[in-house]
């Protein structure tokens, strides 16, 4: 059996020989076809390009390398490659055809397992790697709505990340149900789902695994008309949701070695390296703004004792306590950070002057004065506070920070409970 389809039209494009390979390949029998325009058959999409191809080879060009799609009986698209030429005796063109849809398959998951890699590198956060996935698979097929869901630590289900037209509750609620009932099933793999709406367009949905590790389910609604097959859609969706989860988790456990990194895993506050950060940018509108900043350098008086007598555990649920109250006592653009043990480290950001941050340190101090509640202990505790204010002339992080050591010690050696400005 020949692989290639011969054929041959004319003039006007309508069908006046079918070699026996045309049937393989069309899915039509040669007598459902001879006699009708070839535009019945290509993909509404590669008409206008078809045509002026056609145009081309009718003027006495060889087109060698044409490709487009035609839709088949049974509604899958298939790819093909053309060779075609204009016989001026027989006032036809005649041409090969051969399929290449395996090939175009291949070449668009290699292309999408590219993009999806390097979405996972370059995107900024979650919600901007979800919106690159979702043009990687509008690029695969195209797509009226899109609902990835992740199931959360409760068991519940959250709707990570919404494509939907304006407006669209039917949607809506239909993606919902469809990823609930992909999320139920908790075994470690399960077929792609396929539920036809009313009006014939096609819900595709399929779970988000990596490895055993089910992360969600994502559902697009695809139309009936633009679809591939149905079977076929949904198995290319599935096997781009897989490298879609490693993706997703490789960008969730960055996430969070980078938070890690950044912030006090007991408090939640900014260590070091991101005060610092946040010192520079403060520094740079301060300086744009002719402003002054302030570094407050606060130490806990007679935390030791504490941990001694009550044991790490009521020391750690103070320390997040005083956490809480010391962001409670600045304002939002200010940054409180913890460098450690019971040391906490206030950035005061634009203020107009050192008596100004003199201020705002006797306010967190006085703060103290009202007992911790604890799960199991009301204590109160003290704390001695040094704090430098600087013009922008003068701003550098680590002599403030210095200064504002070394003020914070002066407090200590005074008796605590105290502000000092150095």
């Amino acid at each position: 059996m020949l692989l290639d389809a011969v054929c041959a039209v004319d003039r006007d494009g309508h069908f006046q020989f079918l070699s026996s390979g045309a049937e393989r390949i069309f899915g039509y029998p040669a007598s459902e076809m001879l006699g009708r325009s070839m535009l019945d058959f290509i993909h509404p999409d590669d008409i206008p390009k078809t045509l002026a191809a056609a145009q081309a080879i009718n003027t006495g060009q060889i087109k060698t390398d044409f490709e487009n799609r035609y839709l088949r009986k049974d509604g899958q698209i298939v790819h093909l490659l053309w060779s075609a030429r204009w016989s001026a005796d027989k006032q036809q063109r005649v041409a090969v055809a051969r399929d290449i849809t395996r090939l175009k398959l291949a070449e668009s998951r290699q292309h999408a397992l590219y993009a999806i890699s390097e979405a996972a590198f370059a995107a900024e956060n979650l919600q901007d790697l979800y919106r690159q996935l979702l043009q990687i698979v509008q690029q695969l097929m195209p797509i009226q709505a899109c609902v990835i869901a992740r199931r959360t630590v409760a068991g519940s289900i959250n709707l990570a990340y919404q494509y939907l037209p304006e407006g669209d509750t039917q949607s809506a609620a239909e993606a919902t149900e469809l990823c609930n009932q992909l999320l139920q099933d908790r075994g470690p793999a399960s077929l792609p789902l396929i539920r036809k709406r009313a009006d014939h367009n096609l819900w595709l949905g399929v779970r988000l695994i990596s490895h055993t590790n089910v992360l969600g389910a994502m559902v697009i609604l695809v139309s009936a008309q633009t679809a591939v097959s149905h079977h076929a859609d949904a198995d290319l969706l599935d096997f781009v949701a897989q490298h879609m989860a490693v993706a997703i988790e490789r960008k969730e456990l960055l996430a969070r070695l980078q938070h890690s990194a950044l912030y006090d895993e007991l408090t939640g506050l900014p260590k070091r390296e991101l005060f610092y950060d946040r010192c520079r940018q403060a520094m740079a509108q301060a300086q744009r703004h002719q402003c002054q900043l302030a570094i407050c350098y606060l130490d806990l008086d007679g935390f030791k004792p504490v941990n001694d007598q009550f044991g790490h555990s009521v020391g750690d649920d103070l320390l997040q306590q005083v956490a809480q109250r010391l962001i409670q006592n600045v304002r939002q653009a200010d940054t409180v950070a913890r460098f450690g043990g019971d040391e906490f480290v206030i950035l005061l950001s634009e203020v107009d002057s050192a008596e100004q941050a003199a201020v705002a340190a006797e306010k967190i101090r006085q703060s103290f004065s009202t007992s911790f509640q604890l799960p199991s202990h009301s204590l109160t505790i003290t704390a001695s506070i040094g704090v430098v204010c600087a013009a922008a002339a003068t701003l550098n992080t680590e002599p403030l920070l210095a200064m504002a050591d070394q003020a914070m010690y002066r407090a200590k050696q005074l008796g605590g409970n105290r502000c000092i400005q150095g």
